[in-house]
C-alpha cells in the first residue's frame, strides 16, 4: 500500500498547478522555478517524492509548447497581444502554388557529382593520346641563353659583386 501512495498522481495535473502558481504569485517579471515549487508545495498536500523532477519536466514541456515563456530565468504566461517572435535567420521564401498536372523533379543533390562506375561509361570517356608517360614532380628548368656575355657561359647565381672605384695614387711631396 505504501508504494501506491508514493506513486499516486496528484489530484490536479502539473500544468494546471504551474499556471495557478504563476497567477497567484503575480509578478510582472515572471516567477522563478523555485518560487513556483514553493507555492505548489505549500498549496497541495498529495505531491509525489519526485516533485522537483516532474516540475522541471512540465516547465520545459510548457515552454516548448508555447504555454509559458521564459525571460531571465523566470516563467510567465505569454501576452496574447504581443507579436509572435520570429526565429533566427532569414525567413523562407513564400512558396508559389504548383499548377495541377505539373511534374516536380527532385532537387539536385549538393556537391560534385560522382564519377561514373559503369564500364560502358568509361568507354565514353576521352582517351589519352599515347606517348611516353610523364615523369613525376616538377619539370627541371631549361637553361636560358646568356644575355650580353661573350663567353657563352650562363650568368652566375646571386647578386653581382659591387663595382670598386679605382684608387688614385697620391704622391708624397
Amino acid at each position: 500500500m505504501a508504494t501506491e501512495e508514493v506513486n499516486k498522481p496528484p489530484s490536479l495535473p502539473y500544468s494546471e498547478m504551474i499556471l495557478a502558481a504563476i497567477e497567484a504569485l503575480d509578478d510582472k517579471n515572471g516567477s522563478s522555478k523555485s518560487a513556483i515549487s514553493e507555492y505548489i508545495e505549500s498549496s497541495y498536500d498529495d505531491l509525489p517524492q519526485d516533485h522537483s523532477t516532474l516540475l522541471a519536466d512540465y516547465l520545459n514541456r510548457m515552454k516548448e509548447s508555447g504555454e509559458l515563456t521564459m525571460l531571465k530565468n523566470n516563467y510567465m504566461r505569454p501576452n496574447p497581444d504581443a507579436p509572435l517572435k520570429r526565429g533566427r535567420g532569414r525567413p523562407p521564401k513564400a512558396k508559389l502554388p504548383i499548377p495541377p498536372g505539373t511534374v516536380v523533379s527532385p532537387p539536385r543533390p549538393r556537391g560534385r557529382p560522382p564519377k561514373p562506375k559503369d564500364p560502358s561509361d568509361l568507354a565514353a570517356a576521352p582517351v589519352k593520346v599515347s606517348g611516353p608517360p610523364r615523369p613525376r614532380g616538377r619539370p627541371p628548368k631549361k637553361a636560358r641563353p646568356a644575355v650580353g656575355m661573350s663567353t657563352g657561359s650562363p650568368r652566375p647565381r646571386g647578386r653581382p659583386p659591387k663595382a670598386k672605384a679605382p684608387f688614385a695614387v697620391v704622391g708624397l711631396d
